[in-house]
């Protein structure tokens, strides 16, 4: 069984780690408010967002976005502005509220019907000298289980998600370690 890899790009090869691919396609499954939040469009959404409830709030503070009541009222009011760092700290709080608040329903689009299938584009070796490239191809497979994969991107766990995601092309049989990086992973749900 091959171990995972140590040194990956030595000879040219490029990619993504699998799990990264997965958690792009995840957020790009979940993504809500599609306008920058340098746009005052995009800033009012997700201070609605993440000020509308009780919870939201709480949901918020919990994601990072430690201003206070007053603050965020003349915000919302647009009495003031916030300052580039509370932008990213509003846009990084946004994504985490989001992420938690769609895991769910994610969860079960993607387990239902005994799993979703995914493809698998291997690395790009273009890049390889010629005596080195490994033969790697386009791989499907169906993904039954996503509740580790789901949970870890949820909360942020990129370590987690890394080892669930292993644990899924492991199914691949002996040569999963060459899917271990990826150009993408694409699937529906």
């Amino acid at each position: 069984m091959p171990e995972r890899t140590i040194d990956f790009g030595k000879f040219g090869a490029r990619g993504i780690k699998g799990s990264e691919a997965v958690a792009r396609k995840l957020d790009y499954l979940a993504d809500g408010i599609v306008t920058p939040v340098t746009v005052k469009r995009g800033l009012m959404a997700r201070l609605h967002y993440l000020t509308r409830t009780d919870h939201s709030r709480k949901a918020a503070r919990d994601a990072g976005l430690t201003v206070t009541d007053r603050t965020l009222k003349a915000w919302l009011d647009e009495k003031r502005r916030p300052s580039n760092a509370n932008l990213e700290r509003i846009d990084a709080a946004y994504r985490r509220v989001r992420r938690r608040n769609v895991a769910r329903h994610l969860l079960r689009r993607l387990n239902a019907g005994g799993g979703t299938r995914v493809e698998i584009h291997p690395l790009n070796q273009s890049q390889v000298p010629r005596p080195l490239q490994r033969v790697v191809e386009y791989r499907t497979m169906n993904v039954r289980r996503w509740d580790r994969i789901v949970e870890a991107w949820a909360s942020g766990d990129q370590q987690g998600l890394d080892d669930a995601w292993e644990d899924v092309i492991v199914d691949l049989g002996s040569q999963w370690g060459q899917y271990e990086y990826v150009t993408n992973i694409g699937f529906a749900a």
